[in-house]
């Protein structure tokens, strides 16, 4: 193979899921690559406008009870333009929660990314039930329009020591179906996203399952133990977290 016809960029294609060294036909890019990128675009829009099925998740998480809500975003059109109605519970809901004494509170919104929360969340959700059992929680909130600050609410109404949002994240043109999870402690309306610890990217060619539920209850037993989250809650590269 001489330079002219040699693909230079082979090499880092397997290193990056980024679209490097497409090629061109005339002045414009090749057909097969053209229709990945298309194909890629209509998956990111079928993600954004899709809708959760929140009867399986409730069904996937038993025996663990769960209860419904909604944001003050009455539908997908006003959820997308208007991200603070996204961010309240509407009245109906805000009622119907009861209030407790909860160590924790784990709240499932479909965020950005429909998808993501059909893949991952039960899964995800499942392995940190399993690893809290000394805990008093809550019943996973499924709430429907939700952005990550809806957890703030629905935490301080349930009287929750902390909360644990799992949310469908933006999704790219790599990745459609990447999920989220968001940990406040004391949760309350108003909590800076400075107040928060995210764990990203968990989807299959990401952060597996396992890795995030082992990250997600190490935070959170080292919030109660601190009595605080965020930027004042680091991972310690020494920590002995389990490896699975």
């Amino acid at each position: 193979m001489n330079d002219v016809t040699k693909d230079i960029w082979a090499r880092w294609r397997g290193a990056t899921r980024a679209r490097i060294g497409l090629g061109r036909s005339g002045d414009a890019l090749p057909t097969a690559p053209l229709l990945e990128f298309q194909a890629a675009h209509s998956r990111a829009r079928d993600a954004v406008h899709g809708a959760v099925d929140f009867a399986a998740l409730a069904a996937a998480l038993t025996p663990h009870p769960s209860l419904a809500v909604h944001s003050q975003a009455t539908d997908r059109a006003t959820y997308l333009r208007r991200p603070d109605l996204g961010r309240r519970l509407d009245v109906a809901s805000a009622e119907a929660l009861p209030r407790g004494d909860y160590d924790v509170a784990f709240v499932i919104a479909d965020g950005l990314s429909a998808r993501a929360v059909d893949t991952h969340a039960a899964g995800v959700l499942k392995l940190c039930l399993e690893k809290l059992a000394d805990w008093h929680i809550a019943p996973i909130v499924l709430a429907a329009q939700g952005r990550v600050a809806l957890g703030d609410e629905i935490g301080e109404r349930l009287n929750a020591a902390a909360v644990a949002v799992l949310i469908g994240e933006r999704p790219g043109l790599s990745v459609a179906d990447s999920l989220g999870i968001y940990l406040t402690w004391a949760p309350r309306s108003g909590r800076a996203d400075s107040e928060r610890n995210c764990i990203s990217n968990i989807h299959d060619a990401g952060m597996s399952h396992a890795a995030a539920s082992d990250l997600l209850v190490w935070l959170l037993r080292e919030a109660r133990r601190r009595k605080l989250s965020g930027i004042e809650l680091k991972v310690d590269p020494a920590a002995a977290l389990p490896t699975a």
